[in-house]
């Protein structure tokens, strides 16, 4: 489990979005991941109110998928998002850290299904929920290999 939490690791920061946002890795392991994004000025998609911006939230989230699946017990090496569906339930409070918590909750023979959820430091609600669906990779490249 060591390896696949170190190559997720390296994989998050090395994403140039991931950077851009101040992506931080904070837990991961059996199928789980937890990641945080900063508040900062540049991701704000409200200036009246000082919101982070939607898509801001959705990256997060999505990238913290990615990470929970690719920690899971019997995943082999990689995978890419084939859908995701985000529920926003309020506005993140501005100012706030946004924490992703993701679960890969099942892995089939080339999908595999994940939760997440997103909040600020307020305690009680979400900001965002999430459910998605992602690839198994089954050996280093497979994926760009069978899309070319």
């Amino acid at each position: 489990m060591a390896d696949k939490s170190k190559m997720a690791q390296q994989f998050i920061q090395a994403l140039p979005h991931a950077r851009a946002l101040g992506l931080k890795l904070i837990e991961i392991g059996n199928g789980q991941a937890a990641i945080t994004m900063p508040y900062a000025k540049h991701i704000v998609g409200d200036l009246k109110t000082g919101v982070i911006h939607g898509g801001a939230v959705s990256a997060v989230m999505d990238t913290c998928c990615g990470a929970a699946v690719m920690s899971h017990p019997s995943t082999p090496t990689g995978t890419a998002t084939i859908d995701l569906r985000i529920d926003y339930m309020r506005a993140a409070t501005p100012g706030q850290t946004i924490t992703a918590l993701a679960t890969c909750y099942h892995v089939g023979r080339s999908v595999a299904f994940v939760r997440a959820t997103a909040t600020d430091e307020d305690t009680g609600n979400p900001v965002a929920t999430a459910s998605g669906s992602f690839t198994v990779e089954t050996s280093p490249g497979s994926f760009t290999e069978r899309r070319n």
